[in-house]
């Protein structure tokens, strides 16, 4: 390794055009912690979040965007058992990927599924997780339940739409335009509804409702999310795209005994973020095997056009993971 590595940083809060290419020095393994060569980056809302401004770093975060990454491991720290240098891996990031080393815990890194490229592979570790535990873990979603989630047609949701519906669940999705409906029920989803023309509360009405409903909306999508669920029914939320703030009558939830919950995976402790990791490549990763799961990539930017990355992600007419390619640059 050298001692300094390209990385793409955020100048100042604001627009995708903040992101500015700097060297940086090559971060240092801490105790438990591995260190990446990265070959392929993914590009997630909380990046854009954090470029704007609205979306500090943990304090002991590497400044730097990126919370997800595939490559060769090329530095442990002191006290790593299950990682040696050269291995490939898969990882989930406190941040630092839009660079071409990140340091990582070694709990939070997976191998590369059998047969997957590290460009597939890099789009795992974010929408996995989260899908995992706030659908599985969280919501405890069962088979033959009814399930939405909106944005379907998101890195999230395509992920939940396949982990859903190898689970046995019956999977509905929202989605902005036709073309993106075709790809949420080409990847398993029964239904999906075009927001734009349909109304997927109606929909929900004929159906009987949901079981349980992934939501990174908010905003006026809340109380109609409560009215779509059915008796017993839980909300998860996961993002606020809409704003986190609207009026609720909670008496429907007494009444009808719904859950609401939610949560954001980067503030998590190190050992949940373990465990979330357990679960997922003991549950995930067959499926992958299988055949019943793929990473599902809208498009590929080299790591120093981040900010055309950004802009594609901020347009939504993206279908699935944008990655940024690191390796080669």
């Amino acid at each position: 390794m050298s001692d300094s590595m390209l990385a793409m940083a955020i100048h100042q809060p604001g627009g995708p055009d903040v992101l500015q290419p700097v060297s940086v020095p090559v971060p240092m393994p801490a105790h438990g912690q591995i260190i990446v060569r990265l070959a392929y980056a993914g590009v997630n809302r909380p990046d854009a979040l954090q470029r704007a401004g609205s979306y500090a770093p943990p304090p002991s975060a590497s400044p730097l965007p990126g919370l997800e990454g595939s490559g060769t491991v090329v530095a442990t720290g002191p006290g790593v058992t299950r990682w040696q240098i050269g291995d490939k891996v898969c990882a989930l990031l406190p941040g630092g990927g839009y660079a071409e080393y990140a340091a990582c815990h070694e709990h939070h890194a997976l191998p590369i599924p059998a047969g997957m490229s590290l460009r597939d592979a890099a789009g795992l570790p974010e929408t996995c997780f989260t899908v995992w535990s706030n659908v599985v873990m969280r919501g405890q979603l069962k088979a033959g339940e009814r399930f939405l989630v909106h944005g379907g047609s998101s890195g999230i949701g395509t992920t939940a739409i396949q982990i859903a519906r190898a689970m046995g669940a019956r999977v509905f999705a929202t989605a902005g335009t036709d073309k993106k409906c075709r790809a949420c029920e080409e990847l398993g989803a029964e239904r999906c509804f075009n927001y734009r023309d349909e109304d997927f509360l109606a929909e929900a009405k004929k159906l009987g409702g949901f079981d349980l409903i992934l939501d990174m909306v908010g905003g006026s999508y809340l109380p109609k999310n409560i009215k779509a669920l059915a008796d017993d029914g839980r909300l998860v939320q996961i993002a606020f795209l809409q704003g986190p703030k609207v009026e609720v009558n909670f008496a429907e939830v007494m009444t009808r005994r719904l859950t609401i919950t939610g949560s954001t995976l980067r503030p998590q402790s190190d050992q949940a973020k373990a465990r979330i990791a357990t679960q997922v490549e003991a549950h995930v990763w067959p499926l992958i095997a299988k055949g019943a799961f793929k990473v599902v990539v809208d498009s590929e930017y080299p790591l120093d056009q981040a900010p055309a990355a950004h802009w594609r992600l901020e347009s939504s007419g993206h279908v699935g993971k944008i990655l940024l390619k690191v390796e080669g640059i």
